[in-house]
């Protein structure tokens, strides 16, 4: 099952061309990895999907939804399907983890406080923090713990799709696979399908299934890396020896 399809994407900022055609699939219950050089729209890609940026032309389709045809409404239903880790948390800093978990359960669910405490309990467990953290504020965690907090968030309203700009980014090496290892057993425990943007190579090779490489434009290659390393390709060949 595909769950987002794009098609002939184009994305123009005043003269210039970010995307110029683009093509990719991405399947039920896999992590899906945008890759490319710095620059390349990986990131605005992203916010083309989650609906945060306009493109061009071309079509976007998730879970078989033209984002482009639907009306406001619709869209915001839609939204509630997915759930965004941003690259630094994005946790608001006036509000407790605990809070900040909360907020889309208070702000588009009828459950009761008591039933919202539980699943915030729920979410909390299942990303790796300690319920006695729950009352702290951003600027009293560390890096690590903004994101896992800021992954508990995104999976609040129990997702199938999960979206990851540069989820390791910032961290040390250890936590940064101890992060990669959570991803892998959220995607298993919950059935998620992930797209990631991501720099880091252990992280790319330890839990992306297939990649999509942006280059000029345009999707240089899709398939797994197993895939990507057969490719006879400078560019792709060059891209992997210098994240080495």
């Amino acid at each position: 099952m595909c769950v987002i399809k794009v098609q002939e994407l184009k994305t123009i900022f005043g003269k210039k061309v970010i995307h110029d055609g683009l093509n990719l699939h991405v399947k039920k219950g896999e992590i899906y990895g945008l890759l490319g050089p710095s620059g390349c729209g990986k990131t605005t890609l992203l916010r083309e999907m989650v609906m945060l940026q306009d493109f061009h032309s071309g079509s976007v389709e998730i879970f078989g939804q033209d984002i482009k045809k639907m009306d406001q409404n619709q869209q915001q239903l839609l939204r509630q399907n997915w759930g965004v880790l941003f690259q630094f948390g994005a946790l608001f800093s006036s509000l407790t983890l605990k809070e900040n978990i909360a907020l889309p359960l208070v702000e588009y669910t009828n459950l009761s406080s008591a039933m919202i405490d539980e699943i915030v309990k729920f979410k909390i467990k299942i990303v790796g923090l300690r319920y006695s953290d729950a009352n702290l504020y951003p600027s009293e965690i560390s890096g690590g713990m903004k994101k896992k907090a800021g992954l508990a968030r995104a999976l609040s309203l129990d997702p199938k799709l999960l979206f990851l700009d540069e989820p390791t980014s910032g961290l040390d090496p250890i936590s940064a696979r101890e992060f990669d290892r959570l991803i892998l057993q959220l995607r298993d425990m919950l059935g998620l399908t992930i797209v990631m943007v991501s720099h880091d190579l252990q992280s790319i090779y330890d839990t992306l299934d297939r990649v999509a490489i942006i280059d000029n434009k345009k999707i240089a290659f899709e398939g797994t890396l197993n895939e990507v390393m057969s490719v006879q390709s400078d560019f792709i060949q060059t891209f992997f020896k210098e994240k080495q």
